[in-house]
């Protein structure tokens, strides 16, 4: 492994725990904002929104980029958005709004990774299905 490779694999940790920071720190504000379920559901369902972007923007536009969806989608999304904190809070209320939660989030969730599609393809220009 030369000096070149491991500076390149610092980069990327670096970028990583950089988009790591940033997305926790979000995830506290909509904490803040928005307490349990509604918190938990508004940070889930719009970072789906900007991952469904990234992964489609690449595909689309190449607008970013590696370094940039790398610190976006791996390293802020994946700090902003919580599964964990889905299941608990989901198993912690009532059955039936824990049944709802789940559906709502899975839903939105879906929906917002297409919207995120039909925003990169607008950004595009086309109308690639």
């Amino acid at each position: 492994m030369t000096v070149r490779d491991r500076l390149a694999d610092i980069e990327v940790v670096g970028l990583v725990v950089i988009g790591g920071f940033l997305g926790a720190n979000a995830r506290y504000g909509i904490g803040l904002l928005y307490p349990g379920l509604t918190g938990t559901f508004v940070a889930n369902v719009t970072g789906s929104f900007v991952l469904g972007f990234v992964v489609y923007e690449a595909m689309y536009t190449d607008y970013l980029t590696d370094r940039g969806r790398l610190l976006v989608s791996t390293g802020f999304i994946s700090s902003y958005t919580t599964y964990s904190t889905f299941a608990y809070e989901t198993v912690a209320v009532e059955p039936l709004l824990g049944l709802l939660n789940v559906g709502a989030s899975y839903s939105f969730g879906f929906a917002g990774v297409v919207l995120g599609r039909w925003v990169a393809l607008r950004i595009r220009g086309g109308s690639r299905e």
